[in-house]
């Protein structure tokens, strides 16, 4: 167990105006981007190093945070555990109360010492209940956290029309299950939690992961489908790839869509996507699917969703959220193609819905 003493003052100011202030906890630096919440309890160590946050400043609702520290990392299949990408993906972190003891048996640091290690600055001290409200009421908006004295280095800002080349591994990586591999699947990387990855291995299917501008329409390097990842941004920025997934379908070949992956493949067939008021991000979003009459608990991460009265004509809705009634899955009425908004390897959050996976290996 450590304790760790508060730093200077940091203020969050919200393009609108409105100021909350409160007491850095992280690294003594500067930074803009986009104010979205988090309303998960726990698995912060994941959500941190989640691609999809990229340039973006996270609130975590939960009003206790840091209290288990930060995990050593152990490797599986070449991949670090918990994280889910290589290092922390945010541009700041706000926080009602930040745990300056932590104890846990796994734990190597402290949340304060990885966020200045990380380059990520964080404020504590913050009416987290009174931000949310905020931005349930007007939607996300642009924001600096601003440290005392007000003469540190700016944190980068980061372009969201081309943030997904910034969380797309570069080279193409394979990965081996432990066991004799049943089929290969191509990951198209636009930003992929390392748990989808996982959640393949454990299945015994073998992985092509390429960048998100990989041409998978001239090489699909031996493999028997393709799945789109998560990742953070616009869909509408990447129409290169979406032109890809529209030859891919018309080939026949079995697709799976995760998040961002759904929101590009509803693109490729002609659907719609816009911007929510403030997204969902959390780990109990209630999906309904309208075939099975199954109700899944899930986790979710994201800004955009598919426009529901624009369903591509070849598909049918498969699932909706019972909360606000938005889109959550579309499924090709002929062809092997589906796509889920939500994630299903979770992580963090319930895994009920990791059945899905299955149901794509089973097209394979």
């Amino acid at each position: 167990m450590k304790t760790e003493k508060k730093t200077c003052k940091g203020t969050l100011i919200l393009e609108d105006g409105s100021v909350f202030e409160g007491y850095s906890f992280g690294a003594d630096i500067n930074a803009d981007g986009e104010v979205v919440f988090n309303t998960g309890m726990t698995g912060y160590v994941e959500t941190l190093t989640d691609p999809s946050y990229k340039g973006q400043i996270l609130v975590l609702t939960y009003p206790l945070i840091g209290n288990y520290g930060v995990p050593g990392e152990t490797l599986h299949s070449g991949l670090p555990h918990p994280y889910e990408s290589p290092g922390m993906q945010i541009q700041g972190l706000i926080v009602s109360r930040y745990e300056e003891s932590y104890s846990h048996h796994s734990a190597e640091k402290s949340l304060k010492q990885w966020l200045e290690e990380s380059d990520v600055p964080a404020i504590c001290g913050i009416d987290t209940r009174a931000l949310t409200k905020k931005l349930r009421e007007y939607g996300t908006m642009r924001a600096e956290i601003r440290l005392e004295p007000d003469n540190h280095r700016m944190k980068s800002s980061v372009d969201m029309r081309s943030v997904v080349s910034l969380v797309s591994e570069k080279g193409v990586y394979f990965y081996k299950p432990s066991v004799s591999a049943k089929k290969r699947i191509m990951l198209i990387d636009c930003g992929v939690k390392h748990n989808i990855i996982r959640s393949l291995l454990t299945r015994g299917i073998e992985i092509a992961r390429v960048p998100f501008d990989f041409d998978f329409t001239k090489d699909e390097l031996d493999s028997d489908g393709i799945l789109f990842s998560n990742g953070p941004g616009d869909p509408k920025d990447l129409p290169e790839v979406i032109r890809r997934i529209s030859v891919t379908i018309e080939r026949k070949k079995p697709v799976f869509g995760i998040c961002l992956g759904h929101q590009l493949i509803a693109l490729a067939s002609d659907g719609d996507t816009y911007k929510m008021r403030y997204g969902h991000r959390s780990q109990n979003q209630p999906v309904k699917s309208l075939i099975e009459n199954q109700t899944f608990i899930t986790s979710q991460n994201h800004g955009y969703a598919v426009r529901r009265e624009r369903i591509p004509k070849d598909f049918f809705e498969w699932f909706v959220n019972v909360n606000d009634e938005t889109n959550e899955g579309i499924r090709h009425k002929r062809l092997p193609v589906m796509s889920v908004q939500f994630h299903p390897e979770a992580f963090p959050g319930p895994v009920e819905a990791g059945i899905l996976f299955d149901e794509f290996i089973s097209m394979l």
